[in-house]
């Protein structure tokens, strides 16, 4: 169609009449799916999350019933149309904590230092100027949030895992975790505190016997080990593996911490 041919050349983001498109879940990718993305943010009641470029609002939902009542969302994209929507799909929820501000990324319309999680979902490459978005991104964050960048093959946008990480950590990022593989993935990068030492603040994240060795250990394992004494603050978080890395490297994207 005219609009995929045309996003290939340009960032041209989805028009409200093909809205349909970005409405409903892909059947063919799982780190696309609104429930799937939305469990790995290990939200708790009373957050307050970023819904960046929400469009129809596919995740507004989703996100405003897993903050809870005392919790707020706030739904930003640069097309009217798709707010409207968005705000009629809360609105027919019965949900009452979500703000929609009509922006794009890096026009500084954000607060700083407000939100605990941001969700940036196949949108990206939609954005004329992404080196400032993300910078807007980051100064939103407050010390210790989560930015969750979900990219599917399937976008016209697309983004590769190589783009996207160098545009997060160019603006202050370090990388959390990675789930899923190089054509559809979920990865999730972390506003560090001030003087926080990366690598070891990882390190002691994840159990020495999930992220050390050759060892082969599948999806039940996983569940049985995180749920062992010593390790009931994490959870597990769906893995999927990437053939491409060892498995023991994918310890970050099976199980972290519900507060990075």
């Amino acid at each position: 169609m005219p609009w995929r041919l045309l996003s290939r050349r340009q960032s041209l983001p989805c028009p409200v009449w093909l809205r349909w498109l970005v409405e409903l879940d892909n059947p063919f990718t799982k780190t696309n799916r609104a429930a799937f993305i939305v469990e790995t943010l290990s939200l708790s009641p009373g957050m307050t999350v970023l819904d960046a470029g929400c469009g129809p609002g596919r995740l507004t939902v989703p996100l405003a019933r897993g903050v809870g009542s005392a919790g707020h969302v706030v739904a930003l994209d640069v097309q009217a149309g798709m707010l409207s929507r968005a705000k009629a799909k809360t609105e027919a929820a019965g949900l009452k904590n979500v703000e929609f501000v009509a922006a794009s990324l890096g026009d500084r319309k954000l607060p700083a230092n407000r939100f605990d999680r941001a969700v940036l979902v196949t949108v990206l490459g939609e954005i004329p100027d992404r080196t400032a978005a993300f910078a807007e991104l980051f100064g939103a964050l407050e010390p210790g949030g989560l930015l969750a960048v979900v990219e599917v093959i399937f976008d016209p946008h697309f983004q590769s895992r190589a783009t996207v990480t160098a545009l997060a950590v160019s603006a202050g990022f370090r990388e959390h975790a990675f789930i899923g593989h190089r054509l559809a993935y979920v990865i999730h990068f972390v506003k560090a505190h001030a003087g926080q030492p990366c690598a070891a603040a990882d390190a002691a994240r994840w159990p020495a016997a999930l992220t050390s060795g050759d060892q082969t250990v599948n999806e039940e394992q996983f569940r049985q080990r995180a749920q062992e004494p010593g390790h009931g603050d994490l959870q597990f978080k769906d893995y999927v593996p990437n053939m491409d890395t060892p498995l023991h490297a994918h310890a970050a994207a099976a199980i972290h911490s519900p507060k990075v």
